[in-house]
């Protein structure tokens, strides 16, 4: 698939490549990213060329993955974004905010921005978030976004080679008021 390029009133959300490279390196050498995001800890020049340079542009190209840099409408890098396929009509959603850029809402935006053309441009019918428990940062942005917290699963993230438990938690199109591609039928209680 071809990038695509979305926007909202205040972001652009856009592929990223090499002209972005040291924005991507500069803003992830947070340390709040590097504990709560899988991304190398430490993270070096090398990571964020081959991450712009070749896992960006490889998961467009194979359908595997669709990141999108966030964008403020001046241009700066405000955050990442990526949207990974788990299986037939279901992607998962994973992200961080730039430090200087977070509490504006930027994130949840974007999330809710690309959950939608994932939705009507793809066909997924079943967004997924998780975060490792603790992560309250990542757990308001999806509440925000609509997010149904459906539990904790235990051990089910690898992060720096250390298993840890995390929250779960999905977004429907109807969650957004879109059709989904396959009917849905919910358990009975």
């Amino acid at each position: 698939m071809e990038p695509v390029t979305l926007t909202t009133d205040r972001l652009v959300l856009r592929t990223v490549g090499p002209d972005d490279t040291a924005a991507v390196y500069e803003a992830a050498q947070d340390p709040d990213i590097q504990r709560w995001t899988t991304i190398p800890s430490p993270y070096l020049p090398e990571h964020a060329r081959g991450f712009t340079e070749q896992m960006v542009p490889d998961g467009w190209s194979d359908g595997s993955m669709f990141t999108f840099g966030v964008f403020t409408a001046g241009g700066t890098l405000a955050g990442m974004l990526g949207l990974t396929m788990r299986a037939l009509g279901v992607a998962e959603v994973g992200f961080w905010s730039a430090k200087e850029h977070r509490g504006r809402g930027y994130v949840t935006e974007a999330v809710l921005t690309s959950c939608r053309w994932i939705f009507t441009e793809v066909g997924v019918d079943r967004v997924e978030w998780r975060a490792e428990v603790g992560n309250h940062a990542s757990r308001a942005v999806a509440e925000r976004a609509g997010f149904t917290v459906e539990g904790t699963l235990r051990s089910a993230v690898n992060n720096k080679g250390v298993r840890r438990d995390c929250w779960v938690g999905s977004l429907l199109p109807s969650d957004l008021g879109l059709a989904s591609t396959a009917p849905y039928l919910p358990a009975r209680t």
